[in-house]
């Protein structure tokens, strides 16, 4: 009998939390279905009409539109550009991050370890217009300053047109994302690196393991799942990437820097395809979803291994 009254009178005032709990979530609730849902379902709506930015009116056509994508040159040149400037891109990150991690994990020194740290972050904290900017502005072929000084100091006889060299355009723009993105990689794996029992490298120490070793059967195990998060953050941005590579080259020269938001954006805003330009990103959208449900089922193995 007394466990029947306690349960009822606890009923109201768990109702009350939870009507509580519903009022503080529905504005993120909110923002959630503004900001994400309905451009989602408007974009899917749009790809099967023939929308543009000239006429109002809009007439359904199928799949027209993704036929005309998957058989156009240029989506075809710009998703194999973004598959290329997304690999070597993400991988030039984790190798600089992960290395810059590891070093700064090995200085004990506080002062020198808050001067690296801040060192390093520094590109992760500009906006990535201005880094943009600059980097336009230093590598310009005409009165560029690194240009300059490659002539200055006798490297080169004329002045190299990073990013305007059909052969030099791409990689350039690579190692300016790397420069951006490595210090994000690298604070996560150095937070991460802080997790890892010191008394597991004292006890492989004893039992006559090198560093080798060690990093190999106690470092990665303890960070890998990090990793394969960051990886699965990063493949996400770098492939959605638009600013640095819109704003230093725009896609040019001739379409040779051109990925998939740049064609996305050539298609919507320059030749006022809203409908193709919809499509485009629909497709995008699901190769995403599909790299980041393998990502996960990888990482999701990793998680029971180390349980």
């Amino acid at each position: 009998m007394s466990k029947s009254v306690t349960k009822s009178s606890f009923r109201p005032e768990t109702g009350k939390k939870d009507r509580v709990r519903w009022l503080f979530v529905m504005p993120a609730m909110l923002v959630v279905l503004c900001l994400l849902i309905y451009p989602l379902f408007s974009t899917s709506y749009y790809s099967f009409t023939d929308k543009t930015l000239i006429s109002q009116s809009a007439d359904f056509i199928g799949l027209e539109n993704y036929i005309n994508i998957l058989s156009d040159p240029d989506f075809i040149r710009a998703f194999t550009t973004t598959l290329k400037w997304t690999f070597f891109s993400l991988i030039g990150q984790i190798l600089v991050g992960f290395t810059g991690a590891l070093a700064l994990n090995k200085i004990k020194m506080a002062v020198p370890r808050t001067i690296y740290r801040i060192c390093m972050i520094i590109p992760w904290a500009f906006p990535s217009i201005a880094i943009a900017l600059v980097w336009d502005w230093m590598l310009n072929g005409i009165q560029g300053f690194i240009p300059a000084l490659l002539v200055q100091l006798g490297l080169t006889d004329n002045m190299v047109q990073f990013l305007s060299d059909p052969n030099l355009v791409l990689p350039t723009l690579i190692c300016i994302n790397i420069w951006f993105g490595a210090p994000m990689i690298m604070v996560n794996v150095y937070a991460s690196l802080q997790t890892v029992p010191q008394d597991q490298y004292e006890a492989a120490k004893i039992d006559g393991a090198n560093a080798l070793q060690s990093f190999a059967y106690i470092t990665i195990p303890h960070i890998k799942v990090v990793v394969g998060l960051l990886v699965v953050l990063r493949t996400i941005w770098v492939f959605n990437n638009f600013d640095i590579i819109f704003m230093t080259t725009a896609g040019g020269p001739s379409g040779v820097s051109r990925t998939m938001p740049v064609y996305i954006y050539e298609l919507g805003w320059t030749s006022r395809m809203v409908g193709r330009a919809s499509a485009a990103s629909i497709l995008l959208l699901l190769f995403l979803v599909i790299i980041s449900v393998l990502y996960f089922i990888v990482i999701a193995r990793w998680e029971k291994e180390g349980k």
